[in-house]
C-alpha cells in the first residue's frame, strides 16, 4: 500500500497537479512594464527607466512561463501605452493578478544616495507624503488632460471593494519574496515595505493588482546593480514566488 500510494504521488508530481500550487496553466497573470516611447520616465546616470522595467518584465515574463502560467505583457518593445490599454488586457484575458513593475526617483541632488530601497504598492488613498509623492511621478503620463474631480471619482469607485483586500495580499506575498530573493545574494538590500498610493494605473484592472518598485535610479549603488542580470533575476524569481503563495493561499480560501 506505501509503494502504491508513493507511485500515485509521484504521477501526480509530474502531471503538475499535486500540492498547493496545482496546475499552473489554470492560472493568467498581465504584467504591465511601465512608460516606454516618448515617455521614458526616471533617467540617471545616462539610464531610463523604460528599458530597466521592461528588461525585468521580460525576465518576470520567462519566470511565470517555466512554472506553467499563462502570461501576457502589455508591452514587449518600447512602446507607449494609455492607461486604458495597460489595464483593459486584465480583464479581457481574465487574469488572476495584474502586475505594474517600475523604478523609482527622488529630484532632491543631495538625497541621490541616501534614498533607495524595494518597494509594492497597492491602490489607496494615504496621507503619506512619500507615497503620494511616488503616486504623482507615475501617474503624470497616463493622466494627461484628466481633471482633478474626475481623478477622484475614478478612484473612489473602486476602493471599498474586496479587490483592494485582496491587492494588499498579494502585495505582501511578492514583497517578501522579492527580499528573500535579494537579500540571500546582495548585501544591505532596504526593505522599502509595502505602502498603499493613489497608482491609477491600478484602477482599471478588476482584480488584484499591484505596482512594484524595483529600486532608485537616482541612487547609484542601486542602478547599477538594477542593470546587471543576476539581480533582475532575483527580483524576478521573487516576484513569481510571490504570486504563487498568494495564489496558492487564495486557493484554500475559497477554491478557485
Amino acid at each position: 500500500m506505501t509503494r502504491i500510494l508513493w507511485v500515485l504521488s509521484a504521477l501526480l508530481l509530474l502531471a503538475g497537479c499535486a500540492g498547493p500550487g496545482g496546475n499552473r496553466s489554470d492560472y493568467v497573470v498581465v504584467i504591465d512594464a511601465g512608460h516606454g516611447g516618448h515617455d521614458s520616465g526616471a533617467y540617471c546616470g545616462g539610464k531610463k527607466e523604460k528599458d530597466l522595467v521592461l528588461q525585468i518584465t521580460k525576465k518576470v515574463y520567462k519566470e511565470f512561463k517555466s512554472e506553467g502560467y499563462k502570461v501576457y505583457l502589455t508591452r514587449g518593445s518600447d512602446t507607449f501605452l494609455k492607461l486604458g490599454q495597460r489595464t483593459r488586457m486584465a480583464d479581457h484575458k481574465d487574469a488572476k493578478v495584474f502586475i505594474s513593475i517600475h523604478a523609482n526617483a527622488i529630484g532632491d541632488k543631495s538625497r541621490f544616495d541616501q534614498v533607495e530601497g524595494v518597494e509594492t504598492y497597492f491602490l489607496q488613498k494615504t496621507r503619506d507624503e512619500r507615497s503620494q509623492r511616488i503616486a504623482a511621478r507615475e501617474n503624470a503620463s497616463v493622466l494627461q488632460g484628466t481633471d482633478k474631480l474626475s481623478q477622484d471619482v475614478i478612484i473612489d469607485a473602486v476602493l471599498n471593494g474586496p479587490k483592494i483586500i485582496q491587492s494588499h495580499k498579494l502585495a505582501i506575498d511578492v514583497q517578501q519574496n522579492m527580499m528573500k530573493n535579494l537579500n540571500g545574494e546582495y548585501k544591505a538590500v532596504k526593505d522599502g515595505g509595502v505602502r498603499p498610493g493613489p497608482f491609477y494605473i491600478l484602477v482599471g484592472a478588476s482584480r488584484p493588482s499591484i505596482l512594484v518598485e524595483v529600486g532608485y535610479l537616482t541612487n547609484t549603488k542601486e542602478r547599477q546593480r538594477l542593470f546587471t542580470s543576476d539581480y533582475q533575476d532575483e527580483i524576478a524569481e521573487g516576484i513569481v514566488s510571490g504570486v504563487n503563495r498568494y495564489l496558492d493561499n487564495r486557493k484554500k480560501e475559497i477554491g478557485f
